[in-house]
């Protein structure tokens, strides 16, 4: 049992999204609200669907006037660590003392090295990072006498001046998962910052005992390193939720806890349910007037990704992985990555199965040949599907489900509409269920968000995860050569949807034009999702995708 003793701290993991750049800043404004300590945001410059994170930090800051704020985590590759320096540190004086340094390695490098970075091996990645920290505090540091001098293997600073001085000491949090990286964070960081959901059993717990010892190997206190969580999923028993949270502070040591979710809702029932009973509860046990009850202690089971502790509505959320969709209608069964609508088979397979495509088209229209899709070769004899990469599959069918639930309600509403089964009103009152939540409630509004997340989706795919897979098997090139073509064929079909649903709000109502953009979409995409799914499932769950990057 680890307790460092830390004060707790509850925070949100913010996605960037550029639609509707004003949405994230209002989240981090009622993060603010509601109480809650810190607001991060997800850091992958070569992500055109998202705003740049340090020019949003700067935004959030001068809108905000208490609440901290953080990178989750700051892409090293692409940020000189001198200039990166003094970045924080203009913005924490700014700000009042309100920034954090969340810091990572480096992890997609197909999408890095188009942006002009450069590519990194594993290894080298981890000692670039620990150059990096290096420079950042001695430019910090304006009471050592002379320029900042560094002769590193990646980094090279020659007499640089010192300053400005952040405003308070910022810690540098590390987004950290492998060995490597753990020791590295013990000699050097204040503070771990990894995601649950990439985490593999027994992790946690095996990450700290690293840092402890890399940290007192180099003269530090193990304790004096903030351990930080990103967790995520929909706030639905918050006692549970409080519990195994009670635990994890308990137990493992974490004093910060990140949830990711771009839902106002979620937000409030987690800063208003959650957090007060968290850290009565870890009092408690502190003071030795009591401890949180058997029931948030149950470690034994484990879940379909491999978490132990499960407790309803919690999951483990991606944390430096630039997907949002992944987050939408995530709700797990406990802290970790939510199995796929049920479909998990037996602990030799990949995880999860595809979903079938049943054959159905609504429209007249065939935007492609089906016959014609390439299929990927046969997983090798004795091939071993790892608890990340099944993680990893079930993270895939998770997303293409929540695309399917949102495509029918959107549809649903269509032909409700139609049909004047539900007027304007009611249509609003069903949207404002739904998981995808806007500020503007109103079908055009959410159709819309829907073909921004398809494209954030494709877009995170085109970037990063399908360079990862062809770089580990070449006879998976003809497969991601043609789901590429397919996204583009699926981003013109949004446009004609986007275009229909123009139509529709200058047309009084009729929504004949954008219900057959709407059966085009559904057929061109739910067959693209099956066939995604049917070649990706294995290779995914073989070879894995996150949390690489890093030894």
């Amino acid at each position: 049992m680890t307790d460092y003793g830390h004060e707790l701290a509850f925070g949100v993991f913010l996605t960037p999204g550029n639609q509707q750049p004003q949405r994230v800043v209002e989240l981090a404004q009622l993060a603010e609200a509601v109480g809650l300590d810190l607001v991060t945001f997800q850091d992958h410059p070569y992500q055109p669907a998202f705003l740049d994170t340090w020019t949003l930090m700067s935004y959030v800051a001068a809108r905000t006037q208490r609440i901290t704020l953080a990178g989750n985590v700051l892409n090293l590759p692409l940020r000189q660590p001198a200039v990166l320096a003094r970045s924080v540190a203009s913005l924490d004086l700014l700000s009042g003392g309100r920034v954090e340094l969340g810091i990572g390695a480096g992890g997609f490098w197909d999408a890095i090295e188009a942006m002009g970075g450069r590519r990194l091996g594993p290894g080298q990645a981890v000692d670039a990072l620990g150059e990096a920290i290096e420079i950042i505090r001695q430019v910090w540091d304006t009471g050592t006498r002379g320029g900042v001098r560094f002769h590193g293997s990646y980094y090279e600073v020659s007499g640089a001046k010192r300053g400005p001085a952040p405003a308070h000491r910022v810690s540098v949090w590390v987004g950290a998962y492998k060995p490597r990286m753990l020791r590295l964070t013990g000699r050097l960081a204040d503070g771990w910052l990894p995601s649950l959901s990439y985490l593999k059993p027994g992790q946690l717990t095996e990450g700290n005992a690293l840092i402890d010892q890399a940290a007192a190997e180099a003269g530090r206190e193990p304790g004096a390193i903030r351990r930080l969580l990103n967790i995520g999923g929909e706030v639905s028993a918050a006692g549970q939720w409080a519990e195994r949270l009670a635990d994890l502070a308990l137990t493992e040591g974490t004093g910060t806890f990140v949830l990711a979710s771009d839902d106002p809702d979620t937000i409030r029932g987690f800063a208003a349910e959650v957090a007060p009973a968290v850290r009565e509860q870890v009092a408690a046990a502190r003071s030795g007037a009591g401890a949180p009850s058997s029931s948030g202690r149950s470690g034994a089971s484990q879940s379909s990704s491999g978490q132990s502790g499960a407790s309803p509505g919690l999951s483990g959320q991606s944390g430096p992985g630039p997907s949002s969709s992944g987050r939408s209608g995530a709700g797990g069964s406990g802290l970790t990555r939510p199995a796929a609508s049920g479909r998990i088979t037996d602990s030799g397979s990949p995880g999860v199965q595809a979903t079938p495509d049943d054959g159905t088209r609504l429209s007249d229209q065939r935007l492609w040949d089906e016959t014609a899709r390439p299929a990927r070769p046969a997983p090798p004899p004795g091939a071993r599907y790892t608890p990340a990469g099944r993680a990893a599959s079930a993270e895939l069918v998770a997303v293409h489900d929540m695309l399917r639930a949102e495509l029918a309600t959107v549809r649903d509403l269509i032909v409700q509409v139609q049909k004047g089964a539900i007027d304007a009103a009611r249509a609003r009152s069903e949207l404002n269920q739904m998981t995808m939540r806007q500020n503007n409630w109103t079908m055009g509004a959410y159709c819309q968000s829907y073909c921004r997340i398809v494209t954030q989706h494709h877009s995170l795919e085109d970037a990063a995860v399908f360079p990862y897979l062809r770089a580990r098997d070449n006879g998976l090139g003809p497969v991601l050569d043609r789901l590429q073509e397919e996204h583009r064929v699926i981003h013109g079909v949004l446009d004609t949807v986007d275009r229909a649903l123009v139509n529709y709000i200058g047309q009084s109502g009729d929504t004949s034009e954008l219900a057959d953009a709407a059966d085009l979409l559904t057929d061109t995409l739910l067959s693209h999702l099956a066939y995604e799914e049917r070649e990706l499932i294995d290779p995914l769950a073989r070879y894995g995708f996150y949390g690489y990057g890093q030894d």
